[in-house]
């Protein structure tokens, strides 16, 4: 790797650390649902995505440890602090969102 890629990876693995601490440490109000409304991820796509780049390097993951790896403690625990039941308006958003092709 040139120190150029090196650089470019360091840069990245910030900004994403940086978006970690955001979405879960900052903005925990934020519900995940809400993202998937706006954004077409949340907190646990990300976790998907960052198990999918461990086993592409050849390191096992279970959905859990990723999740625990994003979230900073277990996921169950998190969610119990954080997130609340969907909204009947929320639930409506999130299907009408799938039928636009809002999704990740």
């Amino acid at each position: 790797m040139s120190t150029e890629d090196f650089e470019t990876t360091q840069i990245e693995a910030a900004a994403f650390r940086r978006l970690i601490a955001h979405l879960v440490h900052e903005r925990p109000e934020v519900q995940n649902i809400d993202l998937m409304i706006t954004a077409g991820f949340c907190r646990n796509c990300l976790a998907d995505w960052y198990r999918e780049a461990a086993e592409q390097r050849g390191i096992g993951m279970t959905k859990d440890e990723a999740r625990e790896a994003i979230y900073g403690e277990p996921f169950a625990r998190w969610k119990e602090k954080h997130q609340r039941d969907a909204t009947a308006e929320q639930l409506a958003a999130f299907e009408a969102a799938q039928r636009k092709g809002v999704q990740p």
